[in-house]
């Protein structure tokens, strides 16, 4: 388990008070049901390729601020993010959340917990 700086907590704390929270089940059920919404994944290229939600798109963390917006020009449009652990989502909903936005960001462990729990995951 990592260990955060304190000052990094309050900055993630404060990004977490501008975002809606969704849980792996929610998520799940929504894929299922065939909703309309954006599932991004905003990890490390090799961790994409290690292994991705099905239905994801990948913009990672460090990009993501600069595509957001072309990449889903309605902003009527829900943007769900993930990471590994839940840090780097809620850091990178910052900037579609002050867009205007509709963004969502997985809370618990994020892709861990959706592998753990045994959803399907795609590879490359």
């Amino acid at each position: 388990m990592k260990h955060h700086s304190p000052k990094f907590l309050a900055i993630v704390n404060d990004a977490k008070s501008r975002i809606r929270e969704t849980g792996i089940e929610e998520v799940r059920k929504r894929l299922e049901r065939g909703d309309a919404f954006h599932l991004v994944d905003v990890r490390e290229e090799s961790e994409w390729n290690e292994g991705h939600l099905p239905n994801a798109v990948h913009l990672c963390k460090g990009i993501i601020e600069r595509d957001v917006e072309t990449k889903f020009p309605d902003p009527d449009a829900e943007i769900v993010l993930y990471c590994g652990g839940g840090y780097r989502s809620v850091l990178a909903g910052r900037q579609p959340a002050e867009n205007g936005l509709h963004q969502r960001d997985f809370d618990g462990r994020r892709f861990r917990a959706w592998f753990e729990a045994g959803y399907p995951v795609k590879k490359g």
